[in-house]
């Protein structure tokens, strides 16, 4: 099995007719995902890829009521609406990729998935990615290699290049999470993290987090709550960050003594995590443990001669 989603997962798009919602419809369909339907209100009717347009996801899931995940790539100002109405006509899982969505929206959006008993993943977000299986996101599925391996992360960016170091080496991925580089996200690292534990697939847990917030302190509590025995590692972006500055995403921000490298290693350190001090020690990490599980965590053949490892 895999966490969140999986080759049944039945899915629409909602921006689907916008420059970014055609690229990722092409790009969703090319990965396997089992994509029907995208919502563009005043544009139901048309399609974009082979893929019916309705005005609304209440629309959309009357023709296919099997639809319970969407990807949200529509502008900031109208994140809260599309969600909400997404949320109203039943979507279970909620992927907002839009960077720059109001702090109040977000909060908003929030409470309402958790009075519908719904997820959501970001925003500011890549999505999700389950290789060899589906994918509700903007990754580039070609990185990313199917295997034991499960991926939590806060950075896009990290996430493509410790998914592609991983894949590259031979070691496949169960599922990727990104979520989210804003300071309000749905699904946190906690949340994610008790889904891998629970996955049968994922034998071993990557953490990727950055400064500011406290996700990753509350990773370190959950992994102390359920025992978890997995093999973990962690990555922390942002060691050298001035305090009081945001660093990029919306979420990196240092105050005082909250949200430091140093109080989130601490933390991580204390619960059994290894934090490696530099991406390609993540590489070296799954070495040393693939031999204690049996081998089980190679699952592909390396590519050497496309590596993009660092190993300093």
């Amino acid at each position: 099995m895999s966490i969140l989603i999986d080759q049944e997962t039945a899915m629409l798009i909602i921006g689907i007719t916008g420059k970014q919602g055609r690229i990722h419809a092409k790009r969703t369909l090319e990965s396997g995902a089992n994509l029907l339907a995208g919502v563009a209100p005043g544009k139901g009717g048309q399609t974009v890829e082979g893929v019916p347009v309705f005005d609304t996801v209440a629309d959309a899931r009357s023709s296919y009521p099997q639809i319970r995940a969407a990807m949200l790539l529509t502008p900031p100002q109208f994140v809260k609406e599309a969600a909400i109405q997404a949320l109203q006509a039943g979507i279970q899982l909620l992927v907002v990729i839009t960077e720059f969505v109001p702090v109040m929206d977000t909060l908003h959006i929030v409470h309402e998935a958790n009075r519908a008993g719904a997820r959501i993943v970001g925003p500011n977000t890549i999505g999700i990615i389950s290789p060899g299986k589906s994918k509700l996101g903007i990754m580039p599925a070609d990185i990313y290699g199917k295997g034991h391996i499960g991926i939590i992360s806060r950075s896009g960016t990290l996430t493509h290049e410790t998914a592609s170091n991983l894949t590259f080496k031979g070691y496949g991925l169960s599922t990727c999470v990104g979520i989210g580089g804003d300071s309000i996200v749905g699904m946190n690292h906690a949340d994610v993290l008790e889904l891998f534990a629970e996955d049968d697939e994922t034998e071993a847990i990557v953490l990727i987090g950055e400064i500011g917030g406290t996700s990753e302190e509350m990773a370190a509590a959950k992994i102390k709550e359920l025992n978890i025995t997995k093999p973990i590692c962690a990555y922390i972006a942002g060691m050298h960050a001035p305090e009081n500055k945001k660093m990029g995403h919306a979420g990196a921000i240092v105050s005082g003594d909250m949200g430091t490298v140093k109080s989130k290693v601490a933390a991580l350190e204390d619960a059994g995590v290894v934090v490696c001090p530099t991406l390609g020690k993540i590489v070296e990490f799954m070495d040393e443990h693939n031999g204690q599980l049996g081998g089980r965590l190679k699952t592909l053949e390396p590519r050497e001669d496309e590596s993009v490892v660092q190993t300093r």
